[in-house]
């Protein structure tokens, strides 16, 4: 998976996972519901993604 991603992209990660770190030091609740937005926005442009591929022919049309 993280071939895929690129180097820019692990970085990416990397930085979400310490902010995520960060405020869950602080409060676990708020951390806990930052990443379920982080989640639900990462399946939403994921969904995003796949349907205008798919428009174009290129989508695999599969779940993942």
């Amino acid at each position: 998976m993280f071939d895929r991603l690129g180097a820019l992209g692990v970085v990416g990660i990397v930085l979400v996972i310490a902010g995520l770190a960060l405020i869950a030091v602080e409060s676990l609740l708020v951390a806990g519901g930052l990443a379920l937005v982080l989640a639900g926005l990462g399946l939403a442009a994921k969904s995003l993604v796949s349907g205008m591929l798919a428009t174009f022919g290129m989508g695999g049309g599969g779940p993942f």
